[in-house]
């Protein structure tokens, strides 16, 4: 073997051996334990960044310990390729979304293989590939059968310009991300799937035990999006009418809320501009109009929502209040949505922060209808105690005046319901999935549309209705409205007569809900899932990052579901064990520039201002950047998440030529706990690989032992009863076992961080080992290095397999890859002697060495005969020995 660490050739060795031998191709086999790991499937965008690498290193750890230690694992691959930023690419470079992403593809999966990653490539999908998304239409079609998808119309962001949708992430500041225009609110039609049928067992999965692998506070993220309200929903009697003379909504105006305490504090009520009421107002005023004119640039989601400014403006129309028979104002509110609910609410200012705030702004009334004891209502003020679902009793409320929130609640609810208006119900924050994009790379939703018979499901063998490969879109809508092909020869499965595709694809998230299924049979041509499903299902290990905790994780359980009732699947949840890894981080920094924006600058090229204090001010160039000279003065932003826009990430590849992948790997483990924030540290990587090089030194001083029967010794305790070991020995053992112990503990935990701190208190300490004159010592050392290899392997597979196979361990246990996992030696544990503390009166002096099985006089006669405690007592006569068993010895003299 070579005396000087290559890290470029022994991973290029390591990996051409492993792709002749296809190491990670992976079968079902019913004789082995299964174990299913996956990371979350990646977008390809072109180039991996340092979170990627980070995530698929803690799957490629687990990966790898599970298989040493016997069981069948699978770990597949694949990529989340349809989308925006493709389209985005295409505007942007002129070319098809699909060679843009199949580029991307290409350079991303030779960046995993640089890695080492043990993936089973032949299970690789993407889910622009026809094969793939054959089943996301023939998917789609059985839950139009079902009912489970149907069609709407939809409320979407329209950009007046490019006559297209857009994603919400689209809209800055109300107006299209890319010409500028204010963005409007517009009802089209659309496809939504029936999430909300699955909305109680969706939740009661999070919240009865029966995800215990997860994070706690992933599972309150899904119950909060489910969002389950036990409330009262009534109505607002009013005579209002229409332009045909008819009561609009039947003379009710609805709203559910879970504060029914209070509804005697309602002082005006609020409708979404899209209510018939809010149209009906504004046809005879032209402010109000206008108004709502304005509201179509507002957002279309709750987030969107609640960040945006409240704002709203009165009709001139009153509601009455269903209890008192008195007037309420009616408003229309930017931050009602018509979508949600009934499309409008009840304002009680007193108790809810939104409505204070509202009624601040416009002077509206402000009634307080619970009191809380010792708190003082400030009608100035918002106080958190005054929302408060539970606390205090009612007062200013008539009959229902001194009743604690339940009963009062019950109480309210019975006086609606003896009137007619009212009844206790419950309702979901979770909304129907809306799975219709106007967007062209996507899957194409499976629809016909015939001017006679309407819009007609494709026939089952005409699937997949593949989508086109050559459009360039170039911003004026979707490229599918023109494309002849796509729409050449289409006929209507009812009369026959011409007729035209569906042009709207499928959010991206349908794509995302099930492509864990298709890596257990990828190549399944008459099944969406077969036998390999049945295998591998659930998955035993997910990881991914924080950001998909609530839609993702969300749509691949209700997608699972419909699956098992629709007989593919027979599992209920997808994933058994969900570990969320913490971001990577890095330094930034930037300045203003002349024109008000923020120019960026690489950490490589910065460094730190320090105060007084110590603390970091600022920073200052070390390199001349552009026409900035060195020393020019610059912001820090302090830490934040490693992005390209922020010149502040680290390229993987760069990484990885420098110091190899084995390096990369090593580090973005030991920085920190999967789950944490890993600040990026240069000179923390260099140590990474400088212990490496240790390793790699410390091999190639070994395999100048002659190895012998000391080569075989390694195959375990059993083979080790007959081996003579000297007292060093023991100790190397004792020290290296236990560790061992610590290490597999921490691999079942997955806190590989401490993994890798264990393994470097081996070769600490076989380093230090020196006793190499018996047969004995050599198998211990040699026994101690092939666990920190196994142990290390997980993490650095390249170096771990030249070193084993270089040193002949592969001629006791195999290959690596499939060597034993290392077993914890009793014996190494067992002490022929151990080290105890001296104190004389109480002050630490020294130590003695006794043997492990020492009673109380025999310890008591090593302590007084030894030189420490002769030294300190000075022919003093002893009066009392405290022995603490295990730890130390105090003589009070």
């Amino acid at each position: 073997m070579q005396d000087k660490y290559q890290h470029t050739e022994v991973e290029r060795a390591a990996q051409a051996h492993w792709t002749a031998h296809d190491a990670y191709r992976v079968t079902e086999d019913a004789g082995k334990k299964k174990f299913y790991a996956c990371s979350m499937l990646p977008y390809p965008s072109g180039k991996l960044h340092m979170g990627h690498v980070r995530n698929y290193t803690i799957n490629d750890m687990l990966t790898r310990h599970l298989r040493m230690n016997g069981y069948n694992v699978l770990m597949p691959m694949g990529w989340d390729a349809f989308g925006l930023p493709a389209e985005n690419a295409a505007m942007k470079n002129g070319v098809p979304p699909a060679q843009w992403t199949y580029d991307n593809i290409a350079y991303m999966k030779k960046q995993m293989q640089a890695m080492g990653l043990a993936i089973d490539w032949s299970r690789e999908v993407a889910t622009c590939d026809p094969d793939y998304y054959h089943w996301n239409q023939w998917l789609f079609l059985k839950m139009l059968e079902k009912g489970i998808a149907y069609r709407k119309t939809q409320v979407v962001n329209w950009d007046p310009v490019d006559q297209t949708v857009l994603a919400n992430e689209q809209v800055i500041d109300g107006k299209g991300w890319r010409t500028g225009a204010t963005v409007e609110k517009r009802e089209i039609p659309g496809y939504y799937l029936k999430i909300t049928d699955y909305a109680q067992e969706l939740l009661d999965s999070v919240t009865d035990g029966q995800l215990p692998g997860w994070p706690e506070r992933v599972k309150l993220m899904q119950e909060n999006w489910i969002g389950k309200s036990e409330g009262v929903r009534f109505a607002f009697p009013h005579d209002i009418r229409g332009d045909d003379g008819a009561l609009i909504g039947g003379g009710r105006m609805y709203v559910f809320t879970t504060r029914a305490d209070t509804i005697m504090g309602v002082t005006f009520c609020a409708v979404a501009p899209e209510h018939p009421l809010a149209q009906h107002a504004a046809r005879s005023n032209a402010q109000l109009a206008a108004f709502i004119e304005e509201c179509k640039s507002g957002g279309t989601t709750e987030a969107e929502l609640a960040t945006q400014e409240k704002r709203g403006m009165a009709t001139g129309l009153t509601v009455t209040h269903p209890l008192t028979g008195e007037p309420v104002d009616l408003w229309v509110g930017n931050y009602v949505l018509i979508g949600y609910g009934d499309g409008a609410v009840m304002g009680v200012p007193a108790h809810d922060e939104r409505d204070f705030a509202f009624a601040l702004k416009y002077g509206i009334e402000i009634k307080q209808v619970v009191l809380v004891d010792g708190e003082h209502f400030d009608y100035q003020q918002w106080n958190d105690w005054y929302g408060d679902k539970g606390a205090g009793v009612t007062i200013n409320s008539d009959s229902f005046s001194g009743l604690p929130y339940q009963e009062a609640v019950n109480a309210v609810a019975h006086a609606l319901a003896q009137k007619g208006l009212g009844e206790k119900k419950t309702t979901w924050r979770l909304r129907d999935w809306g799975v219709s994009r106007q967007r062209y790379w996507g899957t194409p939703i499976p629809i016909i549309h015939c001017d006679e018979h309407g819009a007609l499901p494709v026939p089952e063998k005409d699937l997949p209705v593949v989508l086109p490969t050559d459009c360039v879109p170039d911003g004026s809508g979707n490229p599918l409205h023109h494309h002849a092909g796509f729409h050449a020869g289409v006929v209507c499965p009812v009369c026959g007569k011409a007729a035209r595709r569906e042009t709207d694809t499928m959010d991206t998230f349908v794509d995302s809900s099930w492509y864990f299924m298709r890596y257990c049979d990828p190549k399944n041509t008459e099944a969406m899932v077969a036998e390999g499903a049945d295998y591998w299902m659930p998955m035993d290990q997910y990881i991914g990052g924080i950001e998909h905790a609530i839609l993702h994780l969300l749509y691949a359980r209700f997608w699972t579901k419909v699956m098992r009732d629709l007989g593919l699947v027979k599992v209920d949840e997808p994933f058994t064990k969900l570990l969320t890894q913490g971001m990577v981080l890095n330094h930034i920094y930037s300045r203003r520039t002349d024109k008000g924006g923020k120019e960026y600058f690489w950490p490589h090229d910065v460094e730190h201002v320090l105060g007084d204090d110590g603390k970091v001010v600022g920073a200052r160039l070390i390199h001349a950047v552009g026409d900035l000279p060195v020393g020019t003065a610059i912001d820090y932003e302090g830490v934040g998440t490693m992005s390209k826009s922020k010149n502040n990430g680290v390229d993987p590849q760069d990484l990885i030529e420098k110091y190899g992948a084995d390096t990369a790997r090593l580090y973005t483990m030991f920085a920190s706990p999967p789950e944490a924030t890993l600040e990026w540290n240069d000179s923390a990587v260099e140590g990474s690989y400088r212990f490496l090089r240790r390793v790699w030194n410390f091999g190639t001083k070994l395999s100048a032992i002659d190895q012998g029967a000391a080569s075989a010794s390694v195959a375990g305790a059993s083979s080790l009863k007959d081996v003579e070991f000297g007292k060093e020995a023991k100790a190397l053992r004792l020290e290296i076992h236990t560790v061992l112990k610590q290490v597999d503990y921490d691999y079942q935990r997955m806190q590989y961080n401490t993994v890798v701190s264990g393994t470097m208190k081996m070769i600490n300490a076989l380093e230090d080992f020196k006793a190499m004159d018996s047969a004995g010592a050599q198998v211990a050392l040699i026994e101690g290095f092939g666990i920190l290899l196994r142990c290390l392997y997980p993490a650095t597979p390249h170096l771990t397999h030249s070193l084993w196979s270089a040193l002949g361990y592969d001629r006791a246990l195999g290959e690596l890859l499939d060597a034993p996992w290392p077993q914890v030696d009793p014996a190494a544990l067992v002490q022929d002697e151990i080290e105890l503390m001296l104190q004389v009166n109480g002050k630490l002096r020294g130590s003695i060495h006794v043997g492990a099985q020492a009673d109380r006089a025999e310890i008591e006669r090593v302590a007084l005969a030894s030189e420490a405690f002769a030294k300190q007592a000075g022919g003093a006569t002893p009066k009392k020995v405290v022995i603490v068993p295990g730890r130390l010895v105090n003589v009070v003299v």
